[in-house]
């Protein structure tokens, strides 16, 4: 590990929960591994936190790596990967030994230790860059106080740098849609119209984005793309309006894309994003019920979401997974009160559809090793999760299922994501050229004025 043009990563143990295999994204650099980082994945790991798994994902990769090495190899460093041409190699500090020979920080605390070891190889390996990797946002800026010179966040899941580039599901086109068309070829088939039409007006275009316009109403979604064209699906925005499920119908352009996306059958994955009160959860349970009780199309509704702490707080409350599942689905549950509100008797109807609808609630710790057939899933709160979550999710779903996932970027609890770094963002990006799926993102809130007040001016 004396290679100078190589950078040298000291990794802190957020990233090996945050990703277990994170190792291993390192191919061309050298990696180290404080004991202290070694130490907290071990307690972590018998814990009952929700990254107790990923602790021991992080430990038997780790495990793999070192099984034939001798201790001097251990500290020296070994090659990531021998199978292939990578040329980094990694390696564990005993950094409990350093407390004598640096005194940046002199408690033993986990965080100090792993910043005196970085201080330590910074100091013995100049001038080579020594960089410390960390998800903690605090961690970073005592790093940089203490004299880091590199400190970086771990990006190998980021794919946009700024959130404000992340895909919306539309283009909007200003003026009249037809006036900026020189050429157009229309055809129909099965009794949709299709307009071919050339490409790069439209770049950068995705399969099953929207096109709407300001003036002639004009609302298309891309059904092909080709090298120098693309096809266009054109919709009536006046049906799309009028389009009705579970006795919804939308309150604007948006949610009417949104709810065109929910009812089509071709699509399985529908990704929602918007704003607190843009009806992402209430388009995503009428579209729903709609096709589950009225078209026969689904056998069940399984209802989930990211529980914090749920490995703690789930045993603590009384009844069934269902019953401890709802106090984090009141969302859920506010929202089918909403749907039947009218009705004679709410809370007989409510009894009534979950039985009919054969609704189910979920944790997401106990969604891992299932199949899903035939089902209408619903994953809410998706800005919470990472993109290895969503994808334990999203693999679970067999034939016959569409799953539906929602969340607003601006709500996010997790310590360690930001909008660019969540699993929402990640499958945004990573989906929007995969013909079975839709992402829609819904401006406007419609709860409520004083709702769309509050989410403008606080």
């Amino acid at each position: 590990m004396g290679d100078t043009d190589k950078k040298l990563f000291v990794l802190d143990t957020n990233i090996l929960l945050h990703e277990p295999l994170a190792i291993f994204s390192f191919q061309e650099h050298d990696v180290v591994i404080p004991m202290t980082v070694l130490e907290e994945l071990d307690r972590i790991k018998d814990s009952k936190r929700d990254v107790a798994r990923d602790a021991r994902v992080a430990i038997r990769a780790l495990e793999a790596l070192f099984k034939d090495a001798t201790p001097d190899e251990i500290s020296e460093g070994i090659p990531i990967n021998r199978d292939k041409d990578s040329t980094g190699h990694i390696a564990i500090l005993a950094d409990f030994e350093l407390q004598e020979t640096i005194k940046a920080f002199a408690d033993k605390a986990g965080d100090n230790r792993i910043l005196n070891a970085t201080l330590y190889l910074q100091n013995k390996r100049a001038p080579r860059e020594v960089i410390l990797v960390t998800k903690d946002i605090n961690m970073r800026l005592r790093a940089k106080g203490a004299g880091v010179r590199f400190v970086e966040d771990y990006r190998s899941d980021q794919l946009i740098d700024d959130v404000q580039y992340l895909t919306k599901g539309f283009q909007q086109i200003e003026g009249d849609f037809w006036s900026n068309v020189d050429q157009v070829e229309s055809k129909n088939l099965a009794g949709r119209t299709y307009h071919t039409l050339a490409r790069e007006p439209f770049e950068p275009t995705y399969l099953n984005q929207y096109v709407i316009d300001d003036e002639s109403d004009f609302v298309g979604r891309v059904a092909q793309i080709d090298t120098d064209s693309l096809t266009l699906q054109d919709l009536s925005r006046e049906r799309l309006i009028h389009r009705r499920a579970w006795d919804i119908t939308p309150k604007n352009i948006y949610q009417a894309m949104a709810l065109d996306a929910l009812l089509d059958p071709e699509i399985d994955l529908v990704i929602l994003t918007g704003a607190a009160g843009s009806g992402k959860t209430l388009l995503a349970l009428a579209a729903a019920l709609e096709q589950s009780i009225e078209k026969n199309m689904f056998d069940k509704i399984i209802v989930t979401r990211n529980t914090p702490d749920i490995g703690e707080s789930i045993g603590f409350l009384p009844g069934s997974e269902e019953e401890k599942m709802l106090p984090w689905l009141a969302a859920v549950t506010d929202t089918l009160e909403a749907l039947h509100k009218n009705d004679h008797c709410t809370e007989g109807s409510l009894k009534y559809i979950c039985d009919k609808a054969n609704i189910q609630f979920k944790s997401i710790n106990f969604m891992r090793g299932r199949s899903i057939q035939n089902a209408f899933v619903l994953l809410d709160e998706c800005q919470n999760l990472t993109a290895s979550q969503i994808k334990t999710i999203i693999t679970r779903c067999g034939e016959g299922t569409k799953i539906v996932c929602s969340g607003n970027l601006a709500q996010i609890d997790s310590h360690y994501l930001t909008p660019v770094t969540s699993g929402l963002t990640y499958m945004v990006e990573r989906f929007k050229n995969f013909e079975g799926s839709a992402n829609i993102h819904l401006n406007g809130v419609v709860r409520s004025r004083l709702a769309e007040f509050a989410e403008e001016n606080l």
